[in-house]
């Protein structure tokens, strides 16, 4: 298990000075490795004691056991890409290959439920529901599930943006919103400098933060109104997938059953269009 699989198993464990030593020790890791536990906690306002603490919460042995974590994953560490053909090829020694990796994606999405909070997956639906636009964000690994949200979200509801930083003036984009307008922001490892500025921005806006991660930890948190981790074994993109978008139907699914009328009436004027030239047969409706 690695550092960021530890921390996120026994993150509700952890006190709220604790998940500050936590968020430290994922951001700045080689600090961590060559630091001593007293010139840790001074670097964050913390007592040595708190970081001992954390380091038992974790079920480590102290703060030496938790260098040596740090200092071999440091040595061993490998790409995203790499983990995840890694994976791969273990399963591909074994018969019915196909079976056994969406078995894993069947299990990561068990995971990934476990670690949703009920309570904030309702209030960013009544936040979606009552929202005079939504904005949504995803840079390069995130863009296509960012892309197929925004579809999505616009089938149940009006005024939904896609961020396109690329094609669109942003400061433009973010100076339209307002406490009445939410984000939904897609960010995974590596985590994207652009991204998390952004939300950033959103947030000085008054914005409602959403923010579809990797991790309790994970950079977004610090715009995020609410969290929500998607469970993955690797640091990879890829391996997410199948939980990321899940949850994203969970999202919509939730969105369409708050909004039915309104996604009723939209649905009757989309049939209501003489579309037919759109299509080769079959019905209209998307």
């Amino acid at each position: 298990m690695n550092l960021k699989e530890l921390i996120d198993t026994h993150y509700n464990e952890l006190s709220k000075t604790q998940k500050k030593v936590a968020a430290h020790v994922l951001d700045h890791p080689r600090q961590v490795a060559l630091k001593s536990a007293q010139e840790l906690g001074a670097e964050i306002s913390v007592s040595e004691t708190t970081v001992i603490r954390f380091c038992y919460s974790l079920n480590l042995a102290g703060y030496t056991e938790l260098q040596k974590v740090i200092r071999e994953q440091l040595l061993n560490q490998e790409s995203s890409l790499t983990s995840y053909r890694q994976s791969k090829v273990e399963l591909q020694q074994k018969p019915h290959f196909m079976m056994h990796v969406m078995e894993q994606d069947q299990n990561m999405i068990a995971e990934t439920m476990k670690g949703i909070s009920e309570k904030d997956y309702d209030a960013a639906i009544e936040r979606l529901s009552a929202a005079k636009k939504v904005y949504i964000l995803g840079l390069r690994s995130s863009f296509a599930a960012a892309s197929w949200l925004s579809y999505a979200i616009g089938l149940a509801r009006p005024n939904v943006k896609l961020i396109r930083p690329e094609s669109e003036d942003v400061i433009q984009t973010v100076s339209e919103m307002d406490d009445s307008t939410v984000v939904i922001v897609i960010s995974f490892h590596r985590y994207l400098r652009e991204t998390i500025q952004i939300a950033e921005l959103a947030k000085k806006q008054q914005s409602f933060v959403i923010g579809i991660t990797d991790s309790h930890l994970a950079p977004i948190r610090s715009a995020a109104d609410v969290l929500f981790p998607i469970y993955s074994p690797n640091k990879s993109t890829l391996d997410a997938t199948a939980s990321l978008f899940s949850f994203m139907n969970a999202i919509v699914a939730g969105l369409i059953v708050k909004e039915k009328e309104t996604f009723e009436k939209r649905q009757e004027r989309y049939r209501a269009l003489d579309s037919d030239f759109l299509f080769t047969e079959g019905a209209k409706q998307p």
